[in-house]
């Protein structure tokens, strides 16, 4: 990694501090910007520089990285008077790791290109353990050449990187990620509250049918979460809602009709009605055990 090159980083939320914190362990010179600046103290407080606005980010960044919530975000802060489009200097490379609509990526990056600017769509899966060890899974759309050039830097974060092909590819392979986690969940909890009515240890369930072939990411990890009532964000309900509509409208467009999807999506839907949109997704289970006591 080319520790002279200049970056820039938006947005220091519940993945986005930690993967931020990685390049900035790398010795990187990092500039930040996000809406509500204390969130960025921790990284400030390690020798991060602050910019008053993702356009002067991009002005003094020769790669520019962001981690925001929803797509109206991203565009906002790149198509936006003060977005990083208006400031990004020539030839710098431009990340997205939101998980965002393939659409908008296609968008943006063809008007990054007629700031003689390049886009990479990179979204990730992993929650806020795998940003904060630095083992995500990171998604990507894009040139092959603007690929490489941000390859050293997604290494601090992931230990999964792929190019997929061209703009708004990495979005709709976390669209595939998504889909399957979405029904994943919902079976994961099922079968914690059939072992719970049976009067089965949970714990103990999940650590042998976690190794079997029901053994996933939602059982191992979060699991445990459900067991001991954490029901604190490691990828936020409301998140999840976001992505799932992304799916669905991107599905439509393809002529696709998702079942499974759809039914999932209404259980996701229901938890965030139940005040819970800004827990993590493991809280279904809470909502499926109301569920069952009416």
């Amino acid at each position: 990694m080319n520790k002279t090159f200049t970056v820039g980083w938006l947005g220091t939320g519940v993945m986005g501090l930690s993967m931020a914190n990685h390049l900035l362990n790398e010795g990187l010179s990092l500039t930040l910007f996000t809406r509500t600046r204390s969130k960025a103290d921790p990284l400030l407080a390690k020798g991060a520089h602050w910019a008053a606005s993702p356009s002067e980010l991009a002005q003094r960044s020769d790669f520019v990285f962001s981690m925001l919530g929803y797509p109206h975000d991203v565009e906002e802060i790149y198509c936006g008077e003060n977005g990083v489009l208006a400031g990004c200097r020539p030839h710098s490379v431009l990340v997205d790791m939101t998980t965002s609509s393939p659409s908008l990526a296609v968008r943006i990056s063809k008007m990054a290109v007629g700031r003689s600017c390049h886009l990479l769509d990179a979204p990730v899966s992993g929650g806020d353990v795998g940003a904060k060890n630095g083992t995500l899974a990171i998604m990507c759309g894009g040139e092959q050449e603007t690929f490489d050039r941000a390859l050293p830097f997604l290494r601090a974060m992931g230990d999964k990187i792929e190019l997929f092909g061209s703009s708004g590819s990495g979005q709709r392979v976390k669209m595939a990620n998504q889909i399957l986690i979405a029904s994943t969940m919902v079976g994961t909890v099922e079968a914690l509250l059939y072992a719970e009515k049976a009067k089965l240890d949970p714990s103990r369930v999940i650590g042998l049918i976690g190794q079997g072939a029901a053994g996933c990411w939602s059982i191992n990890q979060l699991g445990p979460r459900m067991v001991g009532s954490d029901w604190e964000p490691g990828f936020f309900v409301k998140h999840f809602v976001k992505d799932m509509g992304i799916a669905l409208e991107d599905s439509k467009q393809m002529g696709l009709e998702l079942k499974g999807l759809a039914l999932a999506s209404e259980f996701y839907e229901r938890v965030e009605k139940e005040g819970f949109s800004e827990k993590g997704t493991q809280v279904l289970l809470k909502v499926l055990r109301k569920m069952n006591e009416s």
